[in-house]
């Protein structure tokens, strides 16, 4: 019995063994990045390494435990067939992904994903892009490596008269022992699964869950290439003839009446700011849609300190949310990229780390970047993002005290969040500019916080976020940053309140924005009907950054602005606002919901003009 752990120990041991070796390959191969960080990549990729390990090794824990439980442990000659056949088979794939993701990623700079199957339909695709003299290396070195290879997986395997390697296979017919045994079996099968889950946290795992420095090489190098391929191939879709209601040519003149213009022309009155340098705080505030803030929707009981702020700063009273999810709310603010009824495209790593960002323009500009939250930051890969895209630090609920960490059912209680906010700007060193941003997490499902104002638990959670903003303000408010601070405040999406509220109802996504600190020249209501997306290029435009990058952002403020609108998109359908009214597109049923008269079908014309331009992007990225 005692040969059955064995083999699935040695069977486990030999997979993460491999994967130290083919970091080992790819640091000769793709640069050295020194002993300490190697240690470090070593370290912080052994979650994924382990979580495939698991993998390929829960077949052959399922077939000795089935073989335990029917009362048949020993190897027969059959069972020894399958091992070889499959532990070879699989060896081969581990050892050619191995050796073409340290190849590509030196021609592609990201790790082998879902993009190299494109070039299926096109082989000589690989060697245009490799060059014969890769490509015929890597075959020799290929065919070389997996005779030795898959000697030594048969090796650790179990021997022809039935025995392991190292132990006889010597089954016991005495109930206990064998109870006993299929007892220990299942819980090997209960910490593989652990393992392939990527431990017992919230998130599991993910390719994001690796990324641990601003240096992407090093990012790059933990990723277990073999989940890389396999994570991307279950995330990544081909989006290609998703939203196909025009011809190439019509769908472009449509979208070009959106006037979606990424240039800034300010006048004198259009700025927001009395200077071009501030240091900013972006606060992303978790459901606290306009339905239950005073300022949007005319709830005042919930947000007194979040309605006070609006009327001290810039409040830009028509703004939308792009869509419903925290995942996908995060891309609208930060990259001004468009959502996506069936995609999130933070949950593809390929694509998310390519788009632009707020993060990486400030940074370009010298700015330090900080990206604070109180729960996992692994979660729908947010860290990987976050990271590609242009901040120096992600923090998580892991970087902060024990003792914080489970102050609420998602992780850190946002009033700790603030007091840890508050710390980390005094201790910011005073001779660059900064960006942080915190995302909060207490106004979420289950409703619950330490606080206690109002009867409603949804509606008291918001309270209790508008009071911990309420008091981090005023401590910001007579602090020496205060004078050069700009402080952006919106939530990533809206929320249902009362319960029957639903996405036919624009109120559900109507969404706060305000500017405040004392960065703002004065204060103003910009009533300007515009998508949180366009912050982007709002904030981008005052400081006078470049920001053409931003292909679906616009510069609220700008003369260029000349065709407010908005867009919003769930699983079931598009939204399109305009000054002309609202129209409701239904996926399902191709139904058209007008809420105000729309006789030539024009806004619906636009609204599909732009998910297919919108899809046609988002396919593109890699």
């Amino acid at each position: 019995m005692k040969s059955h752990f064995s083999l699935l120990v040695r069977f486990f041991l030999a997979w993460l063994l491999t994967f130290l070796v083919g970091k080992l390959a790819f640091f000769v191969h793709n640069g050295w990045p020194g002993f300490a960080d190697a240690l470090q990549i070593y370290w912080h990729g052994l979650p994924l390494d382990i979580a495939v390990a698991a993998y390929l090794t829960a077949p052959l824990w399922l077939v000795l435990t089935c073989a335990t439980l029917l009362g048949k442990p020993r190897f027969t000659p059959g069972g020894r067939t399958a091992y070889r056949v499959y532990s070879a088979t699989v060896g081969i794939l581990i050892l050619a992904t191995l050796i073409v993701d340290t190849i590509l990623y030196e021609k592609w700079g990201f790790k082998l994903d879902a993009v190299c199957l494109s070039y299926l339909d096109n082989p000589s695709g690989i060697t245009d892009s490799l060059g014969w003299g890769y490509f015929l290396l890597a075959v020799a070195g290929f065919l070389l490596l997996i005779w030795g290879y898959v000697w030594v997986l048969w090796r650790i395997g179990p021997r022809p008269d039935g025995h392991s390697t190292r132990r006889s296979c010597f089954p016991t017919s005495h109930p206990v022992q064998r109870t006993l045994h299929s007892l220990g079996l299942l819980l090997v099968g209960a910490l593989l699964f652990l393992g392939i889950r990527g431990g017992v946290g919230r998130s599991t795992a993910n390719v994001g869950m690796v990324y641990y420095s601003t240096d992407q090489y090093h990012n790059h190098a933990a990723v277990n290439p073999i989940f890389s391929f396999f994570y991307s191939l279950l995330k990544e879709r081909d989006f290609s003839q998703q939203a196909r209601y025009f011809s190439p040519d019509e769908a472009n003149q449509v979208f070009a009446s959106l006037n979606y213009n990424t240039k800034s022309e300010l006048t004198p009155a259009d700025s927001l700011l009395n200077t071009r340098r501030p240091n900013i705080l972006l606060i992303l505030m978790e459901s606290c849609g306009g339905r239950v803030v005073g300022c949007t929707e005319g709830n005042t009981k919930v947000t007194p300190h979040l309605d006070s702020l609006a009327r001290e700063g810039v409040f830009f009273s028509h703004c939308y949310a792009n869509s419903f999810r925290t995942d996908r709310g995060t891309i609208c603010t930060f990259s001004g990229y468009p959502s996506f009824p069936d995609a999130s495209v933070m949950k593809m790593p390929a694509k998310s780390r390519v788009l632009p960002s707020i993060a990486g323009a400030l940074r370009g500009v010298g700015y330090d970047t900080e990206f604070l939250y109180g729960g996992d930051k692994n979660f729908t890969n947010m860290n990987s993002y976050f990271l590609a895209t242009g901040y120096n630090r992600v923090l998580g609920d892991v970087d902060f005290p024990v003792s914080m960490r489970k102050t609420s059912p998602w992780g850190v209680c946002d009033h700790l969040m603030f007091d840890q906010l508050r710390q980390n700007i005094d201790r910011q060193p005073k001779n660059k500019p900064w960006f942080k941003t915190l995302l909060t997490l207490s106004s979420h499902e289950p409703w619950t916080v330490p606080y206690k104002r109002l009867d409603d638990p949804m509606l008291n959670a918001f309270a209790y976020l508008d009071a911990s903003l309420g008091k981090f303000m005023d401590q910001l408010r007579h602090s020496p940053e205060w004078k050069n601070t700009l402080v952006i405040i919106l939530p990533d999406h809206g929320v249902s309140w009362p319960a029957d509220i639903n996405e036919f109802d624009t109120r559900k996504y109507h969404i706060p924005l305000i500017w405040t600190g004392g960065a703002v020249r004065n204060a103003r209501e910009v009533a300007r009907l515009c998508n949180q997306t366009d912050l982007a290029a709002t904030l981008l435009g005052q400081l006078g950054i470049d920001h053409t990058r931003f292909k679906f952002s616009r510069d609220v403020m700008s003369q260029t602005y000349t065709y407010p609108c908005a867009i919003h998109t769930w699983p079931e359908g598009y939204t399109f606002i305009d000054s002309t009214g609202t129209s409701i597109y239904e996926l399902a049923t191709h139904r058209v919901s007008r809420l105000t008269p729309d006789p030539k079908g024009e806004r619906v014309h636009k609204v599909k003009a732009f998910m297919q331009k919108a899809y046609d992007h988002m396919n593109a990225l890699k």
